[in-house]
């Protein structure tokens, strides 16, 4: 599948989910309201029961006007023109409530005329184990003189429990929207699979390319009588092809190495860094040899041993000092430094090359990954190198970290733990 095709998909699915999503919030919420206006009903309807009760009982004329007042989503307040009796009004409460289907928690409380407060108030829980913290203070009623106030403090859950289905079709909805993220990673981290693969084959194929197609054109000369008859071009022709089966069997124990590393533990045993680090700079004199550059060492380190895996480690330092030379478009000079501190030693090796961009930072030590040059082959390599090299120092229990500004070279920074 072409990776336009599947960003179209990938944009159609996150739409459809986010359409799905608000589509879900919006009638959620629309049950919600529905729910709350259904409780309101009951809960006015009830207490206009017990007000026309305690008009009657009054023997007081019932008012024209609705004698129910809510004065906030979950207080209401009830006004009766004569005094309350406390264990007769809770009766009635209990008593209509029970009838209306209100299975709620409440408190309520009596307005006393004389101190102009709320003097008296109880709080009725359906649990077995009511919660005294509770029970609050309820608000007075302006201007008003015989009421009585009645509060749901759980008002909120009461209603969220009778949406049942609607909070287990969200539930359903949103593992369904989790599962098709998931999906959607999946489909992008395949294909970015695909293209590293892709890229991969096609470095390969470079790399085994050129040697092979040097060795085949060596061979067919030397089948030549006139090159057999002259020593030195033969000797020189032996030379090259040589030379390009080493360059091929490198190239093959590189991919090997990286892949074995997944696999074998380190052989860790009392190594010394400083020996390390001496025996890559002189390993990579040759490829300074041909740039005519320039690796300088200021070892500062007072204890250099570490417990680790020699051959692993040298690869590590080679690698960092083949890329330096490798991307480095002038003469190479690099630098090399070490450092105790906090019972670790630090290395810092610096070149003066092309420099990485910002965003190439963290993707470099991703296996098989490139920096992007278009279709140049001027840089030899599959994308394992800073791979293997993130590998090896976090097997060793270190951090390995990269400064570099495009243009100005690159310094990677090293921290391994002393022995």
């Amino acid at each position: 599948m072409k990776g336009r095709t599947i960003r179209i998909l990938v944009i159609i699915a996150v739409a459809c989910m986010i359409g799905i999503g608000i589509t879900q919030i919006y009638w959620f919420r629309q049950a919600f309201n529905a729910e709350e206006d259904r409780f309101n009903r009951e809960v006015n309807s009830a207490l206009y029961s017990v007000a026309r009760q305690l008009f009657e009982i009054n023997d007081a004329p019932v008012p024209r006007i609705n004698p129910i007042q809510q004065l906030s989503t979950n207080y209401y307040v009830v006004m009766v023109n004569s005094e309350i009796d406390a264990n007769l009004l809770e009766y009635l409460l209990i008593t209509e409530f029970e009838k209306s289907g209100l299975q709620a928690d409440f408190e309520y409380g009596i307005y006393d005329c004389v101190d102009e407060k709320m003097v008296y108030g109880n709080y009725i829980s359906k649990s077995r184990h009511p919660d005294d913290n509770q029970r609050g203070s309820l608000p007075t009623w302006a201007d008003q003189s015989y009421y009585f106030g009645v509060h749901f403090p759980k008002k909120a859950s009461i209603i969220t429990n009778r949406m049942g289905i609607w909070i287990f079709s969200s539930l359903v909805l949103l593992v369904v929207m989790v599962f098709l993220g998931y999906a959607i990673y999946i489909i992008l981290k395949q294909k970015r699979l695909s293209e590293v693969q892709r890229d991969f084959i096609n470095n390969m194929t470079h790399e085994f390319k050129t040697p092979i197609s040097t060795i085949a054109v060596a061979a067919q000369v030397l089948k030549d009588p006139q090159t057999q008859e002259n020593p030195q071009r033969l000797q020189n022709y032996a030379h090259i092809i040589e030379t390009e089966n080493q360059r091929l069997k490198n190239q093959v124990e590189r991919v090997l190495t990286v892949a074995s590393l997944d696999r074998e533990a380190m052989k860790k045993e009392p190594v010394d860094l400083h020996q390390i680090i001496q025996t890559s700079v002189r390993s990579i004199q040759v490829n300074l040899q041909e740039k005519d550059g320039k690796v300088q060492t200021d070892l500062q380190a007072q204890h250099s041993k570490i417990h680790g895996d020699s051959m692993h480690l040298t690869n590590v330092i080679y690698n960092l000092l083949d890329n330096a030379i490798k991307y480095c478009v002038a003469t190479p000079l690099v630098s090399i430094h070490t450092r105790n501190h906090n019972g670790s030693i630090d290395l810092e090796i610096r070149d003066n090359g092309i420099g990485i961009n910002v965003e190439e930072q963290q993707k470099i030590f991703h296996k098989f990954y490139r920096v992007p040059t278009g279709n140049v082959h001027d840089v030899k390599g599959f994308g394992l190198g800073l791979n293997y090299v993130q590998t090896v120092v976090q097997a060793h229990g270190g951090t390995v970290q990269l400064e570099s500004t495009p243009g100005s070279g690159s310094t990677f920074k090293l921290t391994l733990q002393n022995e």
